[in-house]
């Protein structure tokens, strides 16, 4: 596996040689995991601070919903649920926080009340000036494949050839990000699991991740307790365990070193505890 080093502000991330974990809080009422259990902004920075506690390496803090079929929300909205959370986190721990917004206005009162990485789901297609904020604050940005928008991305998913697809669309949102100013050394990308995308498609992506190591950028991924995991392990009278379910956190971190071990250096969860322990096995595998 290749390894990076990204370099901003206070802040120095090494990536390769050990799994980063992103852990995540949803400050929102309707996220498909967590959402309504951290919308208090209190509630939310305890939360940021125990996973920070338990071993994550970024937090990344999100105030609108991209679970399958959601509606959107207005920035202002937006940047109510997360500045307050990123104001208190701030102050609390000493990793990066990443926010996770679509959103120009929202990134930049994010990063002023304390955020240092912008994680994009649309890839800069949402919002055209996104990427001059990036520019401004000498932040790095995570760039998503998203098939269409939350809205319809799961209607019926297809692809002409699943990765050549998201390897030409990853390839694109690099290249425009590098044509706006944003340092190549401060690109991450992420395949999108989840989104625009088929149980299948999300098993190949987690088993070949590794078949876009040309792109030269780190990858992220982020299976956690998607709903790929909660079909596959649905009982044999076709329910399907709640989303934070025993059984979903292990397919989440059956997910995990997969992943890791086809090539993923950051990983994005709700539980960083026991991904720490599902890594520190996976990465001396990965060493041997």
């Amino acid at each position: 596996m290749k390894s990076y080093k990204i370099e901003w502000g206070p802040y120095s991330l090494e990536l390769g040689n050990k799994t980063r974990i992103m852990g995540i809080v949803n400050v929102t009422p309707d996220s498909f995991s967590d959402g309504g259990f951290f919308f208090d902004p209190d509630a939310a920075a305890d939360q940021g601070q125990k996973l920070a506690e338990d071993g994550a390496d970024i937090l990344d803090i999100g105030g609108e919903s991209t679970r399958p079929f959601s509606e959107e929300v207005s920035a202002e909205e937006e940047i109510r649920r997360v500045v307050p959370v990123i104001e208190r986190l701030s102050e609390r721990v000493s990793i990066p926080i990443s926010i996770d917004t679509t959103k120009t206005v929202v990134a930049r009162h994010a990063i002023e009340a304390g955020a240092s990485i912008i994680n994009d789901t649309s890839a800069f297609r949402f919002d055209n000036e996104l990427p001059d904020v990036a520019v401004k604050y000498g932040v790095p940005v995570i760039l998503m494949h998203m098939k269409g928008t939350p809205k319809n991305m799961q209607v019926s998913p297809e692809y002409y050839d699943l990765f050549s697809d998201i390897r030409e669309f990853l390839l694109d949102a690099v290249n425009r990000a590098v044509g706006r100013g944003i340092e190549r050394s401060k690109i991450i990308v992420d395949p999108g699991i989840g989104f625009g995308k088929t149980i299948e498609h999300n098993l190949l992506l987690i088993r070949h991740i590794d078949k876009f190591t040309d792109l030269d950028v780190p990858l992220l991924i982020g299976p956690s307790r998607k709903a790929f995991i909660r079909k596959i392990l649905k009982s044999k009278a076709g329910d399907e365990p709640k989303p934070r379910d025993p059984a979903v956190e292990t397919g989440t971190q059956a997910a995990v070193a997969a992943a890791v071990l086809a090539g993923a250096h950051i990983v994005r969860v709700h539980d960083v505890a026991n991904t720490v322990s599902t890594l520190k096995i996976i990465d001396e595998i990965r060493k041997a």
